[in-house]
């Protein structure tokens, strides 16, 4: 939630400075290990700058976690009438140091992100009272594979420091790599997780002149 309210800000910061989000983030970044994981994310996404919202439907997003830095970007498709958000793609660069298992590493990204869908679109506990509404994966709605994008994983060498973590950083950005897309796509900024299609609906219906 941290990361989500931190990138959600920065994204909307260069949104107001009519700042590509890249450049933005590159521009006010003096740490080194951090530029390049945005680059090399950049680089294999084949990103090309554009004030925000594009209508592209891009996303970016940074964070540190478990020792890692980790950059993404995700594209994504959002109807408008009905606020559903298919996520086509996310490109994630990570620097994790030394690689032990590269396949491994991989896999752990790609779980990460798959489990982050949850965290950014549907995945949430619902009360009333003291009673808990949500029993079951019936009303609580997990990834599902035809969520799944195309993921591209990015590793950064760092043979110089010690295996960090592997799984849980791209978990962290999931929420803001999202919503930093919807709101290139539609010009809404979401505030808070899940990002459901009613949530998202309402938002686009709230940022239009006639909403």
């Amino acid at each position: 939630m941290n990361v989500f309210a931190i990138e959600s800000q920065i994204d909307a910061m260069a949104a107001a400075a009519r700042e590509d989000p890249l450049a933005f983030r590159l521009r006010n970044l003096s740490d080194a290990r951090m530029r390049r994981v945005l680059q090399a994310a950049a680089a294999r996404f084949g990103w090309t700058p554009a004030v925000a919202p594009s209508g592209r439907g891009l996303g970016i997003a940074c964070n540190i976690d478990a020792g890692t830095y980790v950059a993404a970007i995700a594209e994504v498709k959002v109807d408008a009438a009905s606020g559903h958000v298919q996520v086509m793609r996310v490109v994630c660069a990570q620097d994790m140091g030394i690689v032990v298992n590269p396949d491994g590493a991989t896999m752990q990204i790609e779980g990460g992100i798959t489990m982050g869908l949850g965290l950014a679109l549907s995945e949430e506990l619902r009360f009333q009272g003291g009673d808990v509404l949500d029993r079951n994966f019936g009303t609580y709605e997990i990834p599902r594979f035809s969520w799944v994008p195309k993921i591209d994983c990015v590793l950064i060498k760092n043979d110089d420091l010690a295996p960090q973590g592997g799984g849980e950083p791209p978990i962290t950005m999931s929420g803001a790599v999202v919503a930093n897309a919807v709101f290139d796509a539609t010009g809404a900024r979401m505030l808070r997780l899940p990002m459901s299609a009613a949530r998202i609906k309402a938002a686009i219906a709230a940022s239009s002149p006639l909403g």
